[in-house]
């Protein structure tokens, strides 16, 4: 049978509609900005709190391991819708859900509907973009998945004093995954003939000599090593900048990701072209050395004006180096990996997020300081430049 040809439109109905289930993704994870503080609310002890929190990227972490080899075109067209129907139902148990034992297996299940749903979507995406608009294409792609974190928390702190809690805000955000259902089965109707279309080896399960092969390809390899670093100085930000502030004297954060989102979401509406040139990589370089003097200078921070300042310079250099990551591994992979490799990246974020909150922890009991977190960052992004160097070098030897 013959395999799909990639047609040169992009925004087709099948790819907006994945992005808007994306939005919805997110937006069941960013509205748990303030879990840690409503785990107190309901008289969650301290010591449980933070193992809480990060039980569901742990649970995204492992489960997701066993689902990207797993999540072929054909399964991703069946798992869609239901794990929409799952991820609502899990957002509206949270009104229930007031015990430990309770909290525990529902953080574990919306970690498993979670990756359910968003490797579902990645493996059908990539279907939908073209290789020749690949740069504007996971650009879309990055600003669906940070529209969230720019919108929802804002939205949710402007709600609450007109809700009985956080729980009533966590149920309000099924509303946007329920919605998500009826042109999910649209666009499996039209996904499952063009999965009947394809060649055997672009829609069946990975076999075992393809992973192995997959995993021999350097290219690859390095840019799943850069993501998890990349990953790493992200969450760091994202978990104990606001320490930071208060250590450094600063005080609130104020709209410190409001302001980086929005530059992030910029560059990627405006600069969405240069994704498509040909010297991505020098490109993305660029982005790292970037970020490296963003991370040393935000370190340093002393007042509001630096601090939003660096927020702009940080939302500019994520805004880069994200969608750029993922065209270099899109191209970087043989055609039918290009799903589950780019789920891998996914896999890098949990890990990131599940390891970072626990070696910043140990980095302040040990007595050193919020800004000690952030040069480390800045050390793992150095580490990631080298790599993309390696790449670099390996390119031009072929």
């Amino acid at each position: 049978m013959r395999g799909m040809p990639e047609s040169p439109k992009l925004f087709s109905f099948e790819f907006i509609t994945l992005c808007l289930i994306l939005i919805a993704a997110f937006a069941n994870v960013s509205v748990f900005y303030s879990f840690y503080h409503y785990l107190g609310a309901i008289g969650i002890p301290v010591a449980w709190r933070g193992f809480l929190v990060g039980l569901e990227p742990l649970a995204s972490l492992i489960l997701r391991l066993f689902v990207i080899p797993w999540m072929s075109t054909r399964n991703a067209v069946i798992i869609l819708p239901v794990a929409l129907v799952l991820i609502s139902a899990v957002s509206c148990a949270y009104l229930w859900a007031l015990t430990i034992p309770a909290i525990v297996v529902l953080r574990i299940i919306h970690g498993g509907a979670f990756v359910l749903l968003t490797s579902a979507v990645i493996a059908l995406i990539v279907r939908f973009i073209p290789q020749e608009k690949s740069g504007r294409g996971f650009s879309i792609v990055s600003i669906s998945m940070m529209i969230p974190y720019a919108v929802i928390p804002t939205l949710a702190e402007a709600l609450l004093p007109y809700v009985a809690g956080d729980a009533v805000v966590y149920a309000g955000v099924s509303v946007f995954s329920l919605l998500s259902i009826f042109p999910a089965v649209a666009v499996k109707r039209r996904a499952k003939r063009i999965a009947a279309g394809m060649d055997e080896a672009s829609a069946h399960l990975p076999r075992l000599d393809e992973l192995r092969e997959n995993f021999r390809r350097r290219s690859v390899v390095l840019l799943l090593g850069a993501a998890l670093l990349i990953y790493l100085a992200h969450a760091a930000v994202f978990y104990f900048v606001k320490d930071l502030c208060l250590q450094n004297a600063v005080g609130e954060m104020g709209p410190f990701f409001t302001i980086s989102m929005v530059m992030m979401i910029a560059v990627r509406v405006f600069g969405g072209t240069i994704f498509d040139k040909p010297d991505k990589l020098l490109i993305f370089q660029t982005g790292l050395v970037l970020l490296i003097v963003c991370l040393f200078l935000l370190a340093r921070i002393d007042t509001h004006c630096t601090l939003y300042l660096q927020a702009g310079l940080y939302g500019i250099c994520m805004g880069i180096i994200l969608p750029l990551l993922n065209v270099l591994l899109f191209s970087a992979s043989a055609p039918p990996l290009r799903g589950m490799n780019t789920n891998l990246t996914l896999f890098t974020l949990d890990a990131a997020y599940f390891i970072m909150p626990y070696v910043g922890g140990l980095i302040i009991t040990f007595g050193a300081g919020f800004d000690v977190i952030f040069f480390l960052s800045a050390g793992f992004i150095i580490f990631s430049l080298l790599l993309a160097m390696l790449l670099a070098r390996r390119q031009k030897q072929r």
